[in-house]
């Protein structure tokens, strides 16, 4: 009977099927193997030369009745599931890695401020030191709600190189001056390792910025000091890779590392990037690292900081990230995304900030 044909058939396929499974399962493990010894080495997982040989193997191996193209298909896909296994070992043994959901990295500041412990916290300040003026009336207005860290900003990398680059170590004294007037901590962009001893005597906090992310150099130096380390999004990065420009710091030495989403290159027009708010919710995820979001450089407009600090402290990030100046119209750079002071101020009657837990 036809009927009892196909059941024999079908019986015949079902150890088959278990002996492939097995042998997929076989083939993952020494893909493992690979893979940890290529972590060791420091060398990429994915090796292009190394498939395009096995796919050529297969392909002169295949006698039907499957097509040389299913064939390189289908291994294609087994290729991409090994990839991604051992991409998944590798993230679980890095430093930066969450392991426990009520794990996290807490960065204390000698007066007992912290940053990563469940309460909302704000960086603020202008896009760049200008004048002590200009510095001393934005101090006055974040010591005047209670923020404790100070943008202050002397190295400005800038497309054009024409444009704006900042007041050098000159902007770092200005920036200390106001801090100690008004009891903040200074954080600046650091643009060299070179940079390192003499910004210390500035600066309580290191900034990296989206053009340095990936500067694996800077990183590991900074990775050797004791100083916290803010490290922000590259303009394209994914967060694969912003997870390992922080871990290069983590690995080197040093733990104590805030994270900054900043938003990414889109096709949209109307705001300078777009904000990754999904990133918030996956960091926190995958990292024991606070999350702090910046709504000026993501926008590159003033007119949405409230509703964007809104959507902010509803992700569960540990804080925000926000430029404030005297009088933005008229500032050396970034003037249409600064906040003035009274915009400022508005921003955080609508946050409450500091008396607010993240939802």
């Amino acid at each position: 009977m036809p009927e009892n044909r196909v059941a024999e058939l079908r019986a015949q396929i079902d150890p088959i099927n278990l002996q492939i499974l097995e042998l997929l399962n076989q083939r993952a493990s020494i893909a493992r193997q690979i893979g940890q010894a290529q972590q060791e080495l420091g060398v990429s997982h994915y090796d292009p030369e190394r498939e395009a040989q096995m796919l050529q193997e297969l392909e002169q191996a295949n006698n039907g009745p499957f097509s040389n193209e299913t064939i390189k298909a289908l291994f294609r896909e087994i290729f991409r599931a090994t990839l991604a296994l051992e991409e998944k070992d590798a993230r679980a043994k890095i430093r930066v890695q969450r392991q426990t959901p009520d794990e996290k990295t807490i960065i204390t500041l000698p007066d007992g401020t912290q940053v990563g412990n469940s309460l909302f916290q704000v960086i603020a300040g202008s896009c760049a030191v200008e004048s002590f003026e200009q510095m001393d009336e934005v101090g006055a207005a974040l010591a005047a709600r209670g923020v404790r860290v100070m943008r202050g900003m002397a190295y400005k990398p800038r497309t054009s190189p024409y444009d704006f680059q900042g007041l050098g170590e000159k902007g770092l004294e200005i920036a200390r001056q106001v801090a100690n007037k008004y009891n903040m901590y200074v954080t600046s962009e650091i643009m060299d390792a070179s940079q390192i001893p003499m910004m210390s005597d500035y600066v309580d906090i290191f900034w990296v910025g989206a053009r340095n992310m990936q500067n694996s150099f800077l990183l590991r130096a900074l990775g050797k000091i004791k100083q916290p380390i803010i490290l922000k999004r590259g303009l394209s990065a994914t967060l694969e890779e912003f997870l390992y420009a922080a871990e290069y710091i983590v690995s080197s030495g040093n733990p104590n590392v805030i994270l900054i989403e900043r938003g990414i290159r889109t096709f949209e027009k109307w705001t300078r990037n777009t904000l990754d708010i999904s990133a918030v919710a996956v960091l926190k995820l995958e990292t024991h690292l606070p999350i702090v979001v910046d709504i000026s450089h993501s926008a590159g407009r003033r007119d949405i900081a409230i509703p964007l600090a809104r959507v902010v402290k509803a992700s569960g990030a540990d804080g925000l990230m926000v430029e404030v100046h005297p009088n933005p119209p008229v500032a050396m750079s970034d003037a249409k995304q600064q906040l003035s002071i009274p915009e400022f101020n508005a921003v955080m009657d609508t946050l409450e900030l500091g008396m607010m837990e993240p939802a």
